[in-house]
């Protein structure tokens, strides 16, 4: 069970030890490929939170791991963690990591979900106008795509979500259909 109050936490002092010493765009970056190893791998994940591997076999693993990948402050890190025996949080704290950065450059996170691959020249247009309507300075777009939308896209960010899919329209229209009071006077 994860606990996002300490993964937070943990996050939140490493990223001000990064401030401290001048290495934040670099922890991020680390962060960023833990991050990445940990969706990439549940083998990995399932390594961190294995209550039976020991601590020695768990650095050594994470040590191989991030070898030349990730910087000397967050080796250290990841081997506070498992002293500590805190290495079962390491995927949360990687993602509190990121969410903290982005919030303290004032990044703003925006997923746009499609029945079909979108090219980049219509990427960069929804970013432009997402940045516009909004005033965001500064938008990481995330795509993806689900057939089942039919057509249309679905956008996500701070909390909002904006639905333009057809399957949507499709269950409006069969909500209309269903609930249509005048069929009964016919």
């Amino acid at each position: 069970m994860s606990n996002a109050r300490l993964a937070g936490r943990y996050a939140k002092s490493l990223l001000g030890l990064a401030q401290e010493q001048g290495q934040l765009e670099v922890v991020y970056a680390d962060m960023k490929y833990l991050q990445a190893v940990c969706n990439a791998s549940s083998e990995f994940v399932n390594l961190l939170r294995s209550p039976i591997i020991n601590a020695d076999q768990k650095n050594s693993i994470i040590n191989t791991v991030t070898k030349d990948k990730v910087s000397v402050l967050t080796n250290s890190f990841t081997v506070l963690l498992v002293k500590k025996g805190r290495e079962r949080e390491l995927p949360e704290m990687a993602t509190a990591l990121i969410e903290q950065y982005n919030e303290l450059k004032g990044i703003h996170q925006v997923t746009l979900t499609t029945a079909v691959e979108v090219g980049a020249e219509l990427k960069k247009a929804i970013e432009d106008k997402v940045k516009a309507e909004n005033k965001f300075a500064t938008i990481e777009l995330t795509t993806k795509t689900d057939d089942a939308l039919i057509g249309g896209f679905v956008l996500e960010f701070n909390n909002n979500l904006v639905d333009a899919s057809i399957a949507r329209d499709l269950r409006d229209i069969k909500k209309q259909f269903l609930s249509n009071e005048y069929v009964g006077k016919i």
